[in-house]
């Protein structure tokens, strides 16, 4: 990553500053845009100040609910930023469908792939992503495509952080602000698990329904017969609430569950890659 406009001890305003002469710099923007909040605010910044010279690019996936879909439509359309939608098959890849740690990888190297071919064709000059500074920290074997294609990761690179992203798109009243984090749903499957279409819109609905129960941020985790169940340690009696409980079960075991846990360690980023050694985390 680019490193170029990076300090220590920065505010989030300063940060957000070097942002935009970032951006401006590019000239202009193809950006990935998942409907996130680190996206969204991204976008936002860089449609203010490189104007109509961004287009966001929505994946529609298997792998995304099609919630967020619907959210990246309507946000691009609320601010006025061009915005088109193509349709991706990571699960036509074999390597990819194994669900070896080193998924993400190829996952983003197709995307990322097709987002440069659409930069080339439209006449953009750069490819940006919205992976903030905090996503360093944990095993993320898709940064690695990103810099063999060399996108760029503009947040990452002038120190924004996943707090800094909620406090300054709550500064200009962006609704993304406080969205829980999200990430695709090939990581509810213990690694090596064979993905298929059917068992991703089996999480999806499962948590689509846990979700209208009123939890905040929820994971469905996939193991056979068995859904093992995230929230967060503070909706824990939420979810054991008789009523809520009882209407869980039904619905889950209605999806083709035999058995369902909740974690008593409750939700927490990269609990996936708990189970990964060194070793593990080298891409092929």
């Amino acid at each position: 990553m680019n490193n170029k406009y990076r300090e220590e001890r920065l505010s989030p305003e300063e940060k957000e500053q070097q942002l935009k002469r970032l951006l401006r710099d590019y000239g202009s923007v193809v950006a990935a845009f998942s409907g996130g909040a680190d996206s969204s605010y991204l976008l936002y910044v860089a449609q203010s100040v490189l104007k109509d010279k961004v287009l966001a690019v929505t994946a529609q996936s298997p792998l995304y609910p099609q919630h967020h879909l619907s959210r990246a439509k309507d946000f691009a359309h609320r601010y006025g930023i061009a915005h088109i939608v193509i349709a991706t098959n990571e699960l036509a890849s074999p390597r990819f469908r194994s669900n070896s740690p080193s998924r993400c990888y190829y996952c983003k190297v197709g995307l990322f792939t097709r987002l440069k071919e659409i930069a080339a064709e439209k006449g953009y000059n750069v490819v940006i992503e919205g992976s903030n500074l905090d996503d360093t920290s944990d095993f993320r074997p898709g940064l690695k495509a990103l810099r063999e294609l060399k996108v760029l990761s503009p947040l990452i690179d002038v120190g924004i952080t996943k707090n800094d992203v909620r406090y300054l798109s709550r500064k200009v009243g962006l609704s993304t602000w406080d969205l829980p984090s999200s990430a695709c749903l090939a990581s509810r499957f213990p690694y090596h698990t064979t993905l298929t279409k059917e068992k991703l819109k089996t999480v999806e609905q499962g948590e689509d329904f846990l979700r209208e129960l009123g939890f905040q941020q929820v994971r469905m985790r996939h193991h056979g017969d068995l859904a093992r169940i995230e929230v967060l340690s503070s909706e824990i009696s939420l979810f054991l609430d008789s009523h809520v409980l009882e209407k869980a079960i039904k619905k889950i075991k209605s999806l083709g569950y035999k058995y369902i846990t909740l974690d008593l360690q409750g939700y927490r980023t990269g609990s996936l890659n708990e189970v990964l050694n060194t070793s593990a985390k080298e891409i092929p």
